[in-house]
């Protein structure tokens, strides 16, 4: 079974001490292809993920400031985020977006953040990973405005919403990736989300050390548990886990223009 886990937060202190051995779990565990999600513990550190990918070549790095730390920022800040997105081993920007349920920066400070970004990534030529939390409608329509009309897509990440949401955001020409919270026994509503959505447009992802699946619940997530994602959505689709496992590796390397990993290596290369 071919995974590709579309976002993880690699960098994060909980795998301080097992770094090296969750990433080899990982690929033992059929993990191919890692998006490490650049925005670490904030703008202080903008290039978090970047020396993972620099590491590993199965991995891939973002850059991005999440709406947790918008209040933060500053155009220098910005400055360094174009640059680093120039590296060779950068292939998104993000997380990014709005949350609505924490608050921890003003909304209307989260805003102009995220349309500078969208402007930024727009620039780098880069698709976006969004970050949305009880914020959706006014998340889509800056989306529609700002977004859309660049044509470079996306990932709608950790998808929590409606069908109709997921939609909206497919004709933004973004993909809903599904987390570890889809396998919940409470998350019936994802799940129809997921089995009704056309499989070219969804992803799986771990968003470790968070969300970790069903059978790990209250532990720490980690790549390698991608893996129930896949069986999760494989039964609502009435699939085999390595069809969604290679149907969601596919959709992923179609965005980021990526060509297959070559021999038993997860050597990509951009086209």
């Amino acid at each position: 079974m071919e995974l590709i886990d579309s976002h993880a937060h690699i960098d994060f202190p909980q795998f301080a001490e097992d770094r090296e051995a969750m990433l080899e779990r990982a690929r033992a565990a059929g993990v191919t292809t890692l998006l490490a999600i650049g925005t670490g513990p904030g703008p202080e550190k903008l290039d978090s993920a970047i020396p993972f990918a620099e590491q590993h070549d199965w991995i891939y790095a973002t850059v991005g400031i999440h709406p947790h730390e918008a209040k933060e920022v500053t155009p220098k800040h910005l400055e360094e985020l174009l640059r680093l997105a120039k590296h060779p081993r950068v292939i998104a920007w993000g997380e990014i977006g709005l949350d609505y349920f924490y608050d921890h920066s003003p909304r209307e400070t989260q805003h102009q953040v995220f349309r500078d970004q969208m402007q930024l990534a727009a620039r780098a030529e880069l698709p976006i990973i969004i970050h949305c939390r009880d914020a959706w409608n006014d998340c889509l329509n800056l989306l529609e405005e700002h977004w859309k009309p660049t044509g470079l897509g996306g990932i709608l990440h950790c998808f929590t919403s409606t069908l109709e949401d997921a939609r909206r955001g497919i004709d933004i020409g973004l993909l809903i990736s599904f987390a570890g919270n889809s396998t919940f026994p409470k998350a019936q509503n994802l799940r129809e989300v997921a089995k009704a959505l056309p499989l070219e447009k969804i992803l799986i992802e771990t968003d470790c050390p968070y969300l970790a699946p069903q059978p790990y619940r209250g532990k720490r997530n980690e790549p390698a548990y991608v893996a129930e994602v896949a069986h999760t959505l494989a039964s609502v689709r009435n699939l085999s886990a390595d069809e969604i496992a290679a149907v969601t590796a596919e959709n992923f390397r179609r965005l980021f223009r990526l060509s297959r990993p070559q021999r038993s290596t997860a050597a990509e290369s951009r086209t």
